[in-house]
């Protein structure tokens, strides 16, 4: 048997398996609260989980058929590329920046269309609410950051296949587990505000429960931000990033607006969760120890892209980006149940932080009504997308919590 057929399947399930190695070390130790079984129909209506399938399944398709306009328009660069791919160059990095900005802006320009009549689906049911022109800004501002981001990867890629042919890769996995963490340190206070406006919390209830429910948690929370998410949707969220001094929890104004105190509190204490954790810093973990087998997974799809003898250049660009779609599916699939379990660990500690399973309950309610959001994804889509447990099993989870603490009540 010729071996070099098993180095592409072998590399890929390193990959697979790399990833799957870093979920097991990474995931929390603790096995979190079994959900009761409860029904959809338990807690929503039937036109409310109609709704909710109506809107969220032909995204799902529109999402899916963008990702497929990706791998096709790669798949044409790389097997039949255009001349100006071909052509040899006296500076072929400088020549690669390019092309992986171009590239970058490309695929945006060519998925317009299918994001378009996403946003209109999402205006129409009123989930978004910005104007065509600004959401046309934001989509510019956006596809000039990723410009500049390929350019720069592109860059660096091609210089290190052209010193390093056989073992860029580990190069490249250092780098990218860098820029990973630049990224998260910088993002919260260079690239966030480009498109949003960030306030720390005013005096008051709201911020008066951070500080109380931080201080139970024993947790320093850097501070809390209201950002101005209504501009662009009427949905609700909440979430933790940066590191270091950036590190910071951010609450959409629709979620302080339209969720009850109790609800709210919850929200924040599973947000500190991830602070008492050192969440942020467990996902750029997985990255570092999983980036290596990747990236050698993408050298391997790579070399079997391109024609063996030919130095890294433009042409080399749409080939390693395909490589790196093909490669990151699975590994994120993977990524994902490291995901789910962290987030099922933090909502057993808000649950226990402010013990209010109905509360919890509600605003799982709520929140699913609120962003149309189906309260159990099909399988496939909670195995592919799925980083936080479904509705129904954050409510079961509250629901066995509740049963759990009767008991002792008595």
């Amino acid at each position: 048997m010729d071996r070099s057929r098993l180095e592409l399947p072998s590399a890929v399930l390193a990959a697979v398996a790399a990833a799957e190695a870093g979920v097991l070390l990474l995931r929390p130790r603790e096995d979190p609260i079994a959900p009761a079984p409860v029904r959809e129909s338990d807690h929503f209506s039937a036109e409310e989980i109609a709704r909710a399938k109506a809107f969220r399944r032909p995204q799902r398709a529109l999402a899916l058929a963008g990702m497929t306009v990706d791998t096709a328009a790669l798949a044409a660069l790389t097997t039949t590329p255009p001349g100006v791919l071909r052509r040899r160059r006296k500076r072929p990095v400088a020549a690669a920046a390019a092309t992986g900005a171009a590239l970058a802006a490309g695929l945006t320009v060519a998925g317009l269309p299918l994001s378009a009549l996403s946003r209109r689906r999402a205006l129409k049911v009123g989930l978004a609410t910005q104007s065509w022109p600004a959401w046309g800004a934001d989509v510019a501002k956006a596809t000039a950051i990723g410009a500049a981001f390929s350019a720069g990867g592109a860059a660096a890629g091609v210089a290190l296949m052209r010193r390093l042919p056989r073992t860029w890769w580990v190069h490249g996995a250092g780098l990218a587990a860098g820029f990973g963490v630049l990224t998260t340190w910088l993002g919260p206070v260079v690239l966030d505000p480009i498109f949003n406006r960030f306030t720390p919390l005013p005096e008051g209830e709201a911020r008066a429960d951070v500080l109380e429910l931080a201080q139970r948690a024993g947790v320093e929370v850097g501070e809390v931000y209201e950002v101005d998410a209504s501009r662009r949707t009427t949905a609700a969220n909440a979430y933790v990033n940066g590191i270091g001094a950036t590190k910071r929890v951010v609450l959409f104004d629709t979620l302080l607006r339209d969720f009850s105190r109790d609800e709210v509190r919850l929200v924040v204490a599973h947000e500190l969760g991830h602070v008492r954790h050192r969440d942020v810093p467990r996902f750029l973990a997985f990255t570092a120890l999983a980036a290596p087998a990747a990236l050698l997974a993408i050298a391997q799809v790579t070399k079997r892209l391109l024609p063996e003898a030919e130095a890294a250049g433009p042409r080399t660009v749409p080939a390693v980006a395909l490589a790196g779609m093909l490669v990151g599916a699975p590994v994120s699939a993977v990524f994902n149940q490291l995901s789910r379990r962290i987030e099922a660990r933090t909502d057993e500690f808000a649950l226990r932080l402010t013990d209010a399973p109905e509360p919890f309950i509600a605003f799982e309610r709520g929140i699913t009504v609120k962003n149309i959001a189906e309260p159990e994804p099909p399988r496939w889509a909670r195995l592919l997308f799925g980083s936080h447990p479904t509705t129904l099993e954050r409510i079961g989870a509250a629901v066995a919590f509740r049963e759990s603490a009767r008991p002792a009540a008595r």
